[in-house]
């Protein structure tokens, strides 16, 4: 399997990161990593040339363990992707419904489901680390009483069938995910809408975000997200923001001159084009 072709996620095959990798790149061989940070360092060890990771969950909120591992790794954003989930019922081969006693899952994806678990009746929920993970561990006891919430594709991975479909309590549960790589992009398509994602630190200064932030506002430059890093005692002064356009630009070059006089340490982590998802 050669680096070139391979891109990072963190959980077992089949999770839903790795339908995201398949999703956008759908040429490329999945590599399996057991951490965020793993995925990380299987780019910049080459043994992935991409790393698809998740950062936000419109019901589950950020994925704060990625928020800290991502100004520190050395990588660069290229790209976006949205993932709308689907939770799947998983068992054995030949299960019905009423036989299931105990569902695994994700943390977060038990709670997106409980309408349907309520449904089942007298079940018990068991957390596990991913999705993915609790299907290979079903399909591993071999017990029609054991289901998972999990993806189709870990369902066709660990030979196990599809019991019900869409079972997610909200339709509008979806992740986005940001790819990584040793190199940022430098070729865009002169039609295409970019996104430019940075760190700061703001100055300490009396009213320095505020300040910092209004040359955004100023120079016309959409922000769509801007996220606080609390330090070891409590000083919120460090931040992450997505922003619309190119460095380049003319009006986010004067939002981020304007930036440098209230904030330090500022750094560009990556300029890349917008997904279609998105409305802008």
């Amino acid at each position: 399997m050669s680096y070139q072709n391979t891109i990072a996620f963190q959980g077992a095959k089949g999770a839903y990161s790795d339908l995201a990798c398949r999703g956008m790149y759908p040429d490329m061989e999945t590599l399996s990593c057991k951490t965020f940070d793993q995925a990380f360092q299987a780019v910049i060890n080459d043994q992935a040339i991409y790393a698809m990771i998740p950062v936000d969950n419109t019901l589950a909120g950020r994925v704060a363990d990625v928020h800290h591992l991502i100004p520190t790794s050395g990588l660069k954003i290229i790209g976006e992707y949205f993932l709308p989930i689907h939770h799947n019922l998983l068992g054995v081969k030949g299960t019905t419904l009423d036989q299931i006693k105990t569902v695994h899952s994700h943390i977060h994806a038990i709670p997106q489901c409980k309408k349907f678990i309520k449904k089942l009746g007298d079940v018990k929920t068991n957390v596990q680390v991913d999705t993915a993970g609790s299907a290979m561990n079903v399909a591993q006891m071999k017990d029609k009483s054991q289901a998972a919430i999990a993806s189709k594709l870990a369902a066709d991975i660990y030979g196990l069938e599809v019991l019900a479909e869409h079972i997610e309590d909200a339709e509008h549960n979806s992740t986005r995910f940001l790819v990584f790589s040793k190199q940022p992009v430098t070729h865009f398509d002169k039609n295409a809408s970019l996104m430019t994602s940075i760190t700061f630190e703001v100055r300490n200064i009396p009213a320095a975000l505020y300040k910092a932030l209004g040359g955004f506002a100023t120079n016309n430059v959409q922000m769509t997200k801007l996220e606080s890093y609390v330090g070891a005692h409590f000083n919120v002064a460090f931040f992450y923001a997505d922003v619309v356009g190119h460095p380049d630009e003319e009006n986010l070059k004067l939002a981020l001159e304007e930036l440098s006089f209230f904030a330090k340490d500022i750094n560009i982590l990556g300029t890349y084009p917008a997904s279609l998802s998105r409305n802008i």
